[in-house]
């Protein structure tokens, strides 16, 4: 029998990379809302009473950055200023320039080219039925439920930072219990640590794991004892630093590049999402239990440069054979991919908590199974 245990972890949307992540992707949609060709890659900088959006954009549109940090940071939750960072009286310094011409065109050329050069990862697995690793899944689900509960005034004494962590113990590569809980949920100053442990448990974890406790599960809720100073005033947060919370907690592999505040012409954020769409219609079709795609391009190239399918030892054809069957089914240049996503729309906004993959939303397209009857045919 083979044990062992692995964690991963997920922050909810006060955490703040993840306000950065949420002020980028919002700025996003608005430009493609304006204009759906818009060229963007926006980073953002959030500290105490201070954001900073950079960047680079190339659109037909205008957007006010300030109003649209603003109503971000405003619909997270942070509206009072005894949080320490408020959306009312933060600064919005903004730094954006026009798009490189020496980018452009390699990307606006007949055959559009990626946007950059990199390496992306798509994974799915059948440990749940969003085909998703169970340790980051449920981590994710624990962190939109401590923002639910405090946004219901379940738990009114709860702040928008927080942060969850799970370490799951697997059997022969399935999950069966989990080892240990970790919430760390930032919390006015009067409700004391017993009764935010017990709420916590009963009505945060015990609703979404329930199942996966037993007497033996070890649980650390604030585990200094107090989280009272939160956000950007404890912890300065930046885009695109959370790019394992925003796959796949750890389980397969990461090129490096992160999502959010990228259009889709940039294969970092497209090319992943088509990577993730290939491995779930694989594994949906059978073919294979466990699934990794990579998928390589160079700037102004529209073609990969490679394509790996690696099933990890559970595919029913060898993975050359299914590498060839990716390549005449899926389509792999950038234009291939936003045309059959569906991406030039603004749903970026929506990804930027609670991981990119898992979710079957209208918007992510990517979690579609539509491709399954095509891949059985070929196979």
């Amino acid at each position: 029998m083979n044990k062992y245990i692995f964690t991963s972890e997920s922050v909810t949307e006060g955490h703040p990379d993840k306000i950065a992540d949420q002020v980028s992707d919002a700025i996003l949609d608005e430009l493609i809302r304006q204009d759906k060709f818009s060229h963007a890659g926006i980073e953002t900088l959030v500290t105490t009473g201070l954001v900073v959006v950079a960047g680079e954009i190339r659109t037909k549109g205008y957007v006010d950055v300030a109003a649209i940090a603003r109503d971000t940071i405003r619909e997270i939750g942070y509206d009072n200023g005894h949080f320490g960072f408020c959306a009312d009286d933060v600064g919005v310094v903004v730094a954006i320039d026009e798009q490189s011409p020496d980018i452009v065109q390699g990307v606006d050329k007949k055959k559009q080219g990626a946007g950059d050069q990199g390496l992306m990862f798509g994974y799915a697995c059948t440990e749940t039925k969003e085909l998703m690793p169970l340790s980051i899944l449920m981590s994710h689900q624990m962190a939109a439920r401590l923002a639910q509960v405090r946004k219901n005034k379940k738990l009114p004494y709860l702040r928008p930072d927080g942060k969850v962590e799970l370490a799951v113990e697997y059997i022969n590569g399935q999950p069966k219990r989990l080892e240990t809980v970790v919430i760390a949920a930032q919390h006015n100053p009067d409700v004391s640590p017993a009764r935010l442990k017990r709420d916590i448990i009963q009505h945060v974890v015990r609703p979404i794991a329930g199942k996966y406790l037993d007497k033996k599960t070890k649980f650390f809720v604030n585990a200094t004892g107090r989280f009272v100073k939160g956000g950007p005033p404890a912890d300065a947060g930046l885009t695109g630093r959370k790019i394992i919370v925003d796959t796949y907690g750890g389980h397969g592999s990461h090129g490096g590049g992160c999502f959010s505040g990228k259009d889709p012409s940039k294969v970092d954020r497209s090319a992943s999402y088509m990577a993730r769409y290939i491995a779930k219609n694989i594994v949906t079709a059978k073919l294979a239990s466990r699934c990794e795609i990579q998928l390589a391009y160079v700037i102004g190239v529209a073609d990969p440069i490679s394509v790996l399918v690696d099933t990890k030892g559970t595919g029913v054809l060898a993975d050359s054979k299914l590498e060839k069957i990716v390549r005449q089914v899926f389509p792999l240049t950038p234009a291939g991919i936003i045309k059959h996503l569906n991406l030039l729309r603004p749903i970026y906004k929506k990804t930027a908590a609670y991981g990119h993959f898992g979710r079957e939303l209208p918007e992510f397209t990517w979690e579609r199974k539509d491709m399954v009857a095509k891949l059985k045919k070929y196979a």
